[in-house]
């Protein structure tokens, strides 16, 4: 297997596994579980490893794609630069869940705000996991590129201006 297809493997757990943390903490929160919010730290931990090996494997599949078809830099490049801001977000988010996860097994008193700390960082690593996957996407999926409705429709002559002289 090559860098492309390891990319493939393991760039989908870092978004799924903060959705699913994230439901897990609020439920956790609403039930008032420790071993729910337990596991929620638990996933965005293990999505934070999972985002280091896409990172780790990124520039590779980079190569292979690179110069491929309706494949340009451009596009790359925003997918890279927001996969970077995931990272660093998810990351934080991962040593926040370790803190939250010592300070919860000892029953600490400042657990709680560490858990309210971590579900606000969880909301912003689903916006920008949302816009890593959106990018990640149009890599080799034109069909969802926002320039491609417009292509489209000039191609087939909508939206041209007629002449009623």
């Amino acid at each position: 297997m090559n860098d492309a297809h390891w990319h493939l493997v393991v760039n989908h757990f870092p978004i799924i596994g903060t959705i699913f943390g994230m439901g897990i903490l609020i439920a956790g929160l609403f039930l008032k579980n420790k071993t729910s919010i337990n596991t929620a730290y638990i996933l965005f931990i293990v999505a934070a490893l999972f985002a280091f090996a896409s990172m780790s494997t990124g520039e590779g599949a980079e190569e292979m794609v690179e110069n491929l078809p309706n494949v340009g830099d451009q596009i790359i490049h925003e997918h890279e630069e927001m996969a970077e801001k995931l990272a660093i977000v998810l990351y934080i988010l991962g040593g926040f869940s370790i803190i939250g996860l010592i300070l919860n097994i000892k029953n600490h008193s400042k657990a709680k705000w560490i858990t309210y700390l971590v579900l606000l960082m969880s909301l912003a690593a689903a916006f920008f996991g949302k816009q890593t996957g959106t990018t990640g996407g149009e890599v080799r999926h034109t069909e969802i590129r926002t320039n491609v409705v417009n292509q489209v429709g000039a191609s087939q002559g909508e939206g041209a201006v007629e002449d009623d002289d």
